[in-house]
């Protein structure tokens, strides 16, 4: 992940106060002296690296209610910062600490510095900057040796929380209802694409096998920019924000789409993308006592969760008009094979 110098955190500033007598003890610092460099780094939120000058140690913080060091306490932000805090430590307790699945380790939280969550700095290449790599510096064995890895990860984190409940298909209904109202009322989609949509979201609620799994938690924003990758299978997961209890595709539908997507907008042929995506489903189904079983399973429910990243991507605004309007072609393709 990029990363930007902006100056150093003033000793007066209460972020300076928080970091050091409140996190680098934790970290087993000498915080008598402590100054931090910051640096600006990308995501959703404002995300800061903090660099303890003396040491070089460095820490993440996650501003949930918007830049600055300080501000007031706002209870919606404060409950995502708190959720994410919980979820992190949860994860790290189902036993992904370390190599090769690690979840990065949560170090405190601060309601009153707008909302913020300070994480440990972990290094690593993200999944997209992999695939671009793949598509443009022609690399399709990293691209597949990562996609083994964050196989064997996704597997490991999903089949060591599942609860053995039933899966709850109508919520993954709803939330496609949600992407297509966003979509109608930006005017992205017609009201005769709203209608379609619908009926196919129908259509999907009726086969079985949107049924048939039992619920584990997934990561919830599986994105190429939240799983970061050293050496060998190692892969760092991140930004469990949105992490809850559903089907496993939930998870491996939001990597396979973004695989599509980057081959379409990159090269225009989504094809290029299929050999990736079937060595990734069926590296991820090695992980099952039935390892073709598990893949015919997870391939029969795939396609839903696919069309919904499509849609899903289709919404942001830095998407043109033409690939937009690809994307949700793409969508109602992928959503025709029920």
């Amino acid at each position: 992940m990029s990363k930007q110098y902006i100056g150093h955190l003033p000793n007066h500033d209460p972020l300076h106060h928080f970091l050091q007598y409140d996190i680098l003890p934790q970290i087993g610092l000498d915080n008598r002296r402590a100054g931090f460099r910051v640096f600006r780094m990308g995501g959703s939120n404002e995300v800061y690296l903090y660099e303890e000058k003396h040491s070089n140690v460095q820490v993440v913080g996650k501003f949930f209610a918007g830049n600055g060091h300080s501000g007031s306490h706002i209870p919606e932000k404060y409950q995502r910062m708190e959720q994410e805090f919980h979820n992190l430590h949860l994860m790290r307790s189902y036993g992904l600490v370390g190599y090769p699945h690690d979840v990065v380790r949560p170090l405190g939280y601060n309601g009153w510095l707008n909302s913020l969550l300070v994480e440990e700095y972990r290094g690593g290449q993200s999944l997209g900057n992999i695939i671009t790599d793949a598509i443009l510096y022609r690399q399709p064995d990293k691209l597949y040796g990562k996609l083994t890895a964050l196989a064997y990860f996704l597997a490991t984190f999903h089949n060591r929380t599942a609860n053995g409940y039933g899966v709850n298909f109508y919520e993954d209904c709803a939330y496609l209802d949600r992407l297509v109202r966003k979509l109608s009322k930006k005017q992205f989609i017609h009201w005769d694409e709203v209608q379609e949509f619908s009926w196919l979201r129908d259509r999907w609620r009726e086969q079985p096998r949107m049924w048939e799994d039992q619920q584990v938690l997934v990561h919830g924003d599986a994105t190429p920019s939240n799983f970061l990758f050293g050496q060998g299978l190692s892969v760092i997961g991140i930004d469990l924000e949105r992490m809850k209890r559903a089907d496993r595709v939930f998870d491996i539908g939001r990597i396979t789409g973004e695989l599509q997507h980057f081959f379409m907008q990159i090269t225009g042929n989504k094809y290029a993308a299929e050999p990736f995506i079937g060595h990734f489903l069926w590296e991820y189904a090695c992980h099952f006592p039935d390892r073709s079983s598990a893949f015919r399973s997870i391939s029969g429910r795939l396609p839903f969760q696919m069309g919904l990243t499509l849609l899903r991507i289709a919404r942001n605004s830095w998407v043109s008009r033409d690939y937009r309007r690809r994307l949700i072609e793409e969508a109602k393709i992928t959503l025709r094979t029920f």
